[in-house]
């Protein structure tokens, strides 16, 4: 496992660690639509790709013609 892909992991699970420590201490409702579930969103994406190296916006990145300049995530 690479040093970038500990990164991805630790930083997504502190974002969804800080919605869930907000939401449960009452600083956050998770219970209603707001812009809360958008950090939920990108921390899970974090997350899942530092441990499946599958990342959608490499692909899109790809598809509309962008190089790689490193070895973010495996697509």
């Amino acid at each position: 496992m690479t040093i970038e892909r500990i990164v991805r992991i630790v930083a997504g699970f502190f974002i969804m660690l800080s919605l869930a420590l907000a939401h449960f201490n009452g600083q956050a409702d998770l219970g209603q639509m707001s812009w809360m579930w958008f950090t939920a969103f990108v921390g899970f994406n974090l997350f899942q790709s530092g441990i499946t190296t599958l990342c959608p916006l490499v692909s899109i990145l790809k598809k509309l013609g962008f190089k790689e300049g490193g070895v973010a995530c495996n697509n």
